[in-house]
């Protein structure tokens, strides 16, 4: 609906609420703390934590970072203090906000740890929803579970038995085809999808003949996955029936719509938050005016909106 002439941001994701689309990605954001004198954070739809796993984890080693033509490499190894320092440490400024809040977990050896995750944060009210990293390229694994039907459907389930709460599914684009595992982790009980992680890659230092990161290869990011992000989310769209949280190389309002144009309910900015803080909110403002000037009262009615071509 149409309020004071202004569109409805809303969009609601099973249970939950937001007051608008646009949420700050996992790993770009820190504990969403290292940003309080850059931004409103209040004006954010929501915040996704840096992922967290069961023990303490240093990362890998450096060089961690480098920049490749409309983008980036990572492979930062979720670094990250634990679950029990981050609920000790981390999350009474998190609290605080006033938004929803989205925990991002990982399993570093077994799928069990994800349960134990759960447990210790199943009893925090003031989280909203959990978000399932079972797509981080960087943990030197051979297999990913997001890259297997029948794994993703596994965890899904076990954890979907363990919580109330919202449970969001990030995928990998390293697959095959990612509709069967968005499909495995709907029937499974995911709330929501998140697509996509980044796309494994690898830089050489051409001079000294050796790898540009510490880990050797890492995971891109940055406006030169968009294409491949914006095609999975609208194929997975036309497979599925539950939201989509779209992200992938979007710098601005206009990389966003493509998102919510092919079918995404929300979005996610993540390597744009390094060379500009205030992202978020343009996009949320921006979105706005497009919304008006083109005369779409509701989020719902952009979602899916493509206009395919005639033969």
């Amino acid at each position: 609906m149409v309020r004071s002439g202004k569109p409805d941001l809303g969009v609601r994701i099973n249970k939950l609420n937001l007051k608008n689309p646009v949420m700050a990605a996992s790993g770009t954001f820190g504990y969403a703390e290292e940003f309080k004198d850059l931004m409103d954070l209040k004006k954010l739809g929501a915040v996704v934590t840096k992922t967290i796993t069961l023990k303490p984890r240093p990362g890998n080693p450096p060089p961690r970072i480098c920049e490749t033509p409309s983008g980036m490499l990572n492979s930062v190894g979720l670094e990250n203090p634990g679950i029990d320092a981050f609920i000790s440490t981390k999350l009474a400024f998190l609290k605080k906000l006033g938004i929803p809040l989205i925990v991002s977990i990982a399993a570093e050896e077994s799928p069990v740890e994800f349960e134990i995750l759960i447990g210790k944060l199943e009893a925090v009210k003031e989280i909203a929803a959990i978000e399932l990293n079972i797509s981080c390229p960087n943990l030197r694994k051979d297999k990913l579970v997001s890259q297997d039907a029948g794994d993703t459907a596994a965890v899904v389930g076990a954890v979907r038995k363990l919580t109330s709460k919202i449970l969001i599914t990030k995928l990998s684009p390293n697959v095959t085809c990612i509709t069967d595992i968005a499909m495995a982790a709907e029937d499974a009980g995911s709330d929501a999808l998140a697509l996509i992680n980044t796309l494994s890659g690898m830089r050489i230092d051409v001079r000294k003949r050796i790898p540009m990161l510490g880990s050797r290869s890492g995971g891109l990011s940055g406006p030169a996955v968009r294409p491949v992000a914006v095609k999975m989310v609208w194929d997975v769209y036309n497979k599925i029936k539950i939201p989509i949280i779209g992200m992938g190389g979007i710098m601005d309002v206009e990389s966003a719509l493509e998102f919510f144009i092919a079918g995404a309910s929300a979005v996610s900015l993540g390597t744009v938050n390094f060379v500009n803080p205030g992202a978020c909110l343009e996009v949320i403002s921006g979105l706005e005016r497009y919304m008006i000037n083109n005369r779409i009262p509701d989020l719902s009615r952009l979602t899916g909106s493509l206009k395919l071509c005639q033969d």
